[in-house]
């Protein structure tokens, strides 16, 4: 058989043709596939290998850990010991019975710590309300060692903010970030002092924004702001008042408070976010204390509707916000033309499911803001202008008054000759009666408190105590039912609304 020279030789050239073809249409095709790949990443932040989406962010945490830790610092609240009398105590005391005197004891000194964050270079920290509560001394130590003794500018219970001023200049801060734009699975840094272990920054993610209902303490009362964002870094006692920092070393938060039944980090812990401290200090700093903002209204989430009505809950059209279904006096929603039935669904444009994030929203503003209420009536969105007004139900700012001056006397301790000219073994006597709540009701210089809301009074300082931390209630609870005489007279009852 004659072998065929020009037949391989055409076999070999068709060979090396089809694989440069096969080459180049691959190096196309990958080519494309990167380039699709990369506008993704631009695009949209993630980069697409197979099925696998890979988030492209950035989990280094050193450098927002560096920039936290020294604006971070240690707090330690004194609460001196004090002598107090027995006659606080609600029980019958025999010595007090046969003798007509009251004994007194000594209370032990207490000491609690926590942290806090430096938010000016000149000095003003923010650390939560109860980390400082009652306090009678504040001691700070930033990250360098360095200590200084902490001046109480205001405080908040309702959020459970404080505000405290160090002396001194060119302090590290931590800059304000935006709560609002954190996302659900987004990575941040805890900083603060656990079990007084310095500067221990812990990691972990946002697992869920605008929680509500989850202190069970001292702390709740019927005025508290709710709205925290809950995450999984480790927070143990101390980390109270430090710092929530997102990846680029910003403030979103302070750590409040966790949710566990030993006292110890469980797995969720919780911090009020930076959109509402915001408002808070700064209404502290500039008016001595915050100017809450009151939409008029009062509220029914719709879960609890659909239980206690179910008709009525059966004719709404909508499965989210809340309820309206009545108003305080001088309302400004009922006034802008809200109307009981109507349920409200966003504030602003920022939709609210329930009355946690309603509060939320409106404890952002100030009496005197206009806020667009957006409801469904009956099916029908409408939209409405409200003017917020404060609880004393005007757009006026609210100046702080201490208890003395709110009430309009001076108050001095009893004597053992007035005590036994009144007949009495505890008490204060009210003096220097000028215009204020007790001249309203007609109290007198020499007038004799014995109880009010049936604490009995036993110095100028339990009365001025028990005034304030009344002042601080739900507005509905700001009552002062007082009992008491006038030497040789007959014992009086007085009622004080201490609202305005």
């Amino acid at each position: 058989m004659t072998f065929n020279w020009k037949n391989l030789m055409g076999f070999l050239l068709v060979s090396v043709f089809s694989a440069a073809i096969a080459v180049g249409t691959y190096s196309y095709l990958d080519a494309n596939k990167q380039a699709s790949n990369d506008t993704e990443v631009k695009q949209t932040g993630f980069q697409t290998v197979g099925y696998n989406i890979i988030p492209a962010e950035n989990t280094d945490f050193t450098l927002a850990a560096e920039n936290s830790v020294n604006a971070v610092v240690h707090i330690k609240s004194i609460i001196k010991a004090k002598t107090i009398d027995r006659g606080q105590q609600r029980y019958f005391d025999p010595f007090e019975f046969f003798f007509g005197q009251t004994p007194q004891y000594q209370s032990q000194p207490r000491e609690g710590y926590g942290s806090g964050v430096i938010i000016s270079t000149d000095g003003y920290i923010v650390t939560n309300n109860h980390v400082i509560e009652g306090a009678d001394e504040i001691e700070v130590t930033t990250n360098d060692n360095q200590q200084y003794t902490a001046k109480l500018i205001g405080t908040d219970a309702s959020s459970d903010i404080a505000l405290l001023k160090i002396d001194g200049n060119n302090f590290p801060i931590i800059p304000f970030g935006d709560s609002d734009a954190l996302r659900i699975g987004e990575w941040v840094l805890a900083v603060g002092n656990p079990f007084n272990l310095t500067s221990t920054v812990t990691a972990g993610i946002v697992s869920a924004k605008g929680r509500g209902s989850i202190l069970s303490d001292s702390r709740t009362t019927q005025d508290k702001i709710e709205s925290f964002i809950q995450t999984d870094a480790a927070v143990n006692p101390g980390n109270s008042g430090g710092a929530l920092v997102n990846t680029k070393g910003e403030l979103v938060g302070i750590n409040t408070a966790i949710y566990s039944q030993t006292g110890s980090f469980v797995g969720y812990s919780f911090a009020v976010p930076i959109s509402l401290v915001r408002k808070v200090v700064g209404d502290i700093q500039q008016y001595g204390m915050v100017q809450r903002a009151m939409l008029g209204v009062t509220v029914m989430e719709l879960p609890v509707l659909k239980e206690m009505e179910p008709d009525t809950y059966k004719k709404l059209k909508v499965k989210e916000g809340v309820y309206v279904n009545g108003f305080a006096n001088n309302s400004s929603a009922e006034k802008a033309g809200i109307k009981e039935g109507d349920v409200i669904t966003a504030i602003n444009n920022t939709k609210i499911k329930n009355f946690t994030e309603l509060r939320a929203q409106i404890s952002r503003y100030s009496p005197g803001n206009s806020i667009d209420v957006q409801v469904d009536r009956e099916g029908n969105t409408k939209t409405f202008a409200v003017e917020l007004k404060n609880d004393q139900g005007t757009t006026e700012i609210v100046k702080h008054k201490s208890a003395d001056e709110l009430l309009g006397a001076t108050f001095s301790a009893l004597t053992t000759d007035e005590m036994k000219k009144a007949g009495v073994s505890y008490g204060v006597k009210v003096t220097n009666v000028s215009n204020g709540k007790l001249k309203s009701v007609g109290i007198k210089d020499g007038f004799i408190i014995l109880t009010v809301n049936d604490n009995r009074i036993t110095s100028p300082e339990s009365l001025i105590n028990l005034v304030e931390n009344t002042m601080k209630r739900d507005p509905d609870e700001r009552v002062l039912f007082i009992k008491g005489l006038y030497p040789n007279d007959r014992v009086r009852f007085y009622a004080i609304d201490i609202n305005d």
